[in-house]
C-alpha cells in the first residue's frame, strides 16, 4: 500500500467514529449561519461527503418545513437542523424536523432541556448539543445528548470566552462517552488532524463555506472575506456592566465602530435619568436588529453584521464547496505523510 493510502486508511480511522454518527463521508461539519446555512449550501456540503446543517435561527415552524424539504429535494444524503432553544416554538419546529425525517437535530444557543432531548430521540433523530464548558458537557451527556460540538472563541458569530486550543484540552480527555467535535477558527485540515489525535471525532467549518461559490451570501460580503485578515475579524466590545452585550465575532466596519458610540449614547442617557434601564438595554439589543440580512443578503458590508470567524485570514479566493471539502482532507493526508517520511528519517539517521 502506497504511503498516500496508508495515510487516508489512518485518517478514516481517526474520524471514523464521526462518520459513523453523523452517516457522512467525511466528519466535517457545516456550521449553523443565519441567512447562509440554507437549502444550496447545506445540500453542497453533504453531496460533497461532509455534513450541512440548516440554520433554523428565528424561522417559524412552517418556514423551517420549507427549507427542509427544499434541502430534500437537493440531496439524498444526511444533514442536520441546527434549533434554537430559546425559541417560543422550539417543540413545534423539533415535531417539524421529526415528521420530515431529518437524520440529526443540533440544539444551540442555550441549555436545553432532558425533555427536548428526550422529545428529539424519541422521535427518531440523533441529537448534538453544545458544550462551551467541561461541566456543561458532563451535564448534557447525563441529559441524553448524544454528540458535542466545542467551539472556541475563534469562531464567528456568537461565541464564548475560552479559545478552541484550551477548550480541547479540558474536554476531550474527560469526555469519551459521546462523540465530540471541535469547532472556531478552523481553516485547514492539518490543523483538524492534530485534533483528531486528541480523541475528537470530527471538525466543524463556518466561515470557509460562508465563502464558497454555493453560498447565496452577497457577493460583496464573500469578496469582503477574501480580503480580510485574521485580526480583522474582532468580538463586540461592551462598554458597561450593567448593560451586558453579547459576544458576536465579526469583521469591523462602519457598524462596529458605530455601536461603540451608539452604546455610550445610550448610557449616557440613563445617567442623566432620561431613560430606565430595560428600556435602554432594549435600545443597546436593538442597534444589531436585522443587520446580518443588510450584509448577508443585501451585500451592505459597512452598515450590516459581517460575522466571520478568525479563519477569515485563510479565505484566499471563492471556490466550490467540494473543492474546499477535497482541499480539507487532502491537507490532513499530507499531514500524516509528513509525518510518516519524518519517523522513516529519524529511524533510519
Amino acid at each position: 500500500m502506497s504511503g498516500e493510502a496508508n495515510a487516508r486508511e489512518t485518517l478514516d480511522q481517526l474520524w471514523k467514529p464521526g462518520c459513523d454518527f453523523l452517516g457522512s463521508r467525511y466528519a466535517i461539519l457545516g456550521g449553523a449561519m443565519s441567512w447562509v446555512s440554507e437549502r444550496n449550501l447545506v445540500s453542497a456540503i453533504s453531496n460533497a461527503g461532509g455534513f450541512g446543517v440548516i440554520a433554523c435561527g428565528a424561522m417559524e415552524p412552517e418556514r423551517l418545513e420549507e427549507e427542509i424539504v427544499a434541502t430534500q429535494a437537493l440531496t439524498d444524503k444526511p444533514f442536520g437542523v441546527n434549533l434554537i432553544t430559546m425559541h417560543p416554538k422550539l417543540d413545534a419546529l423539533v415535531d417539524v424536523c421529526l415528521a420530515h425525517k431529518v437524520t440529526h437535530v443540533v440544539l444551540a444557543g442555550g441549555v436545553p432541556t432532558g425533555a427536548t432531548i428526550r422529545r428529539v430521540r424519541d422521535g427518531g433523530a440523533r441529537v448534538m448539543g453544545f458544550a462551551p464548558a467541561l461541566a456543561l458537557g458532563k451535564r448534557l451527556v447525563k441529559l441524553g445528548i448524544e454528540a458535542l460540538v466545542i467551539e472556541g472563541s475563534e469562531a464567528g458569530g456568537h461565541v464564548g470566552p475560552v479559545s478552541l486550543n484550551v477548550l480541547a484540552q479540558e474536554i476531550l480527555p474527560n469526555i469519551t462517552e459521546v462523540p465530540v467535535f471541535v469547532a472556531g477558527g478552523l481553516g485547514r485540515g492539518d490543523a483538524v488532524l492534530s485534533y483528531l489525535e486528541q480523541g475528537a471525532a470530527g471538525g466543524q467549518f463556518g466561515t470557509v463555506f460562508a465563502a464558497s461559490r454555493e453560498s447565496i451570501a452577497h457577493e460583496r460580503f464573500k469578496e469582503a472575506f477574501r480580503r480580510g485578515n485574521a485580526r480583522d475579524a474582532v468580538m463586540s466590545v461592551q462598554l458597561d456592566e450593567r448593560f451586558p452585550v453579547i459576544p458576536v465575532r465579526g469583521l469591523a466596519n462602519a457598524a462596529t465602530r458605530h455601536f461603540m458610540t451608539h452604546q455610550a449614547d445610550v448610557i449616557e442617557r440613563f445617567r442623566k435619568g432620561e431613560i430606565e434601564r430595560e428600556a435602554a438595554q432594549l435600545e443597546i439589543e436593538h442597534f444589531w436588529a436585522g443587520a446580518l440580512r443588510r450584509a448577508v443578503i443585501e451585500g451592505d458590508v459597512e452598515n450590516g453584521s459581517m460575522m466571520a470567524g478568525q479563519s477569515v485570514g485563510m479565505v484566499k479566493e471563492i471556490r466550490p464547496v467540494a473543492d474546499i471539502i477535497t482541499t480539507l482532507v487532502d491537507q490532513a493526508v499530507e499531514a500524516l505523510q509528513k509525518r510518516e517520511k519524518r519517523l522513516h528519517a529519524a529511524v533510519a539517521r
